[in-house]
């Protein structure tokens, strides 16, 4: 019910006025009925907002358990907003913990419903396509569902890294087709497999967002952009961060 409260009168309504949200491509690949992996680039927190808006569908997005483990009255209203937006949390301190959060996603596409996943791990630090955690392929395979790549454009423009207040900017969405990765079933537990359901997954990303793709993960880009603020580690120029025109070792490439 807090879903929908959120979606349609609390915050659904200032944002369609200051963002005016918007799929321009591909609404049509998002099924009516049935579990299906919304798996998008990722640019800004607000990008978990913006896409359920525009869908008539419900999407459950997982979020850092950080957000619901707030102490006081600020930490209750995080955590109920997080959830009324349709988040849930997962814990990624251990290898168990991880594979917690696989199952969860597993779970709620078995219910039939629709999960967001953003295969970089986390927001990508410049605005460019960063290499794919290989846990978007193991639920899919898991889980039995297809893959719909989803492109977001101007939420890192309205959301920037570390800002505080959002920016009015126009927001536009394009859906991809859905990538149907049945041929590999019961291969779940074998790395290459995996690895390859991601790389394609990453390339019709690139495709549909038109970034520059970098063959590394962004959670090490964003250690090696603080090392270099503090000064301890000399990061080498943009032109030799692994930056390709394709995702590599891939037959989509």
């Amino acid at each position: 019910m807090l879903y929908w409260l959120m979606k349609h009168i609390f915050l659904g309504p200032l944002l369609k006025v200051f963002f005016r949200p918007r799929i321009i491509e591909g609404a049509e690949n998002i099924p009516k009925e049935g579990g299906a992996i919304l798996a998008s680039n990722h640019l800004a927190v607000s990008d978990s907002f913006f896409l359920p808006l525009k869908l008539s569908r419900r999407v459950t997005f997982p979020a850092k358990i950080e957000y619901f483990t707030g102490k006081g009255v600020k930490g209750w209203l995080q955590r109920s907003f997080m959830s009324g937006v349709g988040q849930v949390p997962i814990d990624r301190s251990s290898a168990s913990a991880a594979q917690g959060a696989l199952s969860t996603g597993v779970r709620i596409l078995r219910e039939g419903k629709l999960l967001g996943i953003y295969p970089e791990g986390t927001r990508s630090p410049d605005g460019r396509l960063y290499k794919g955690k290989v846990g978007v392929a193991w639920i899919a395979l898991e889980a039995g569902v297809p893959v719909i790549p989803v492109a977001m454009f101007g939420t890192d423009k309205a959301n920037p890294i570390g800002s505080r207040m959002w920016k009015p900017t126009p927001i536009t969405i394009k859906i991809g087709k859905p990538l149907d990765f049945s041929r590999y079933e019961g291969l779940s537990g074998d790395r290459f497999v995996l690895r390859s359901i991601t790389d394609e997954i990453m390339y019709a990303l690139m495709e549909l967002t038109g970034q520059e793709y970098v063959d590394v993960y962004a959670a090490k880009a964003k250690e090696d952009q603080a090392a270099a603020e503090a000064g301890t580690v000399e990061v080498p120029p943009r032109s030799a961060t692994g930056a390709v025109d394709r995702v590599p070792e891939t037959k989509a490439g």
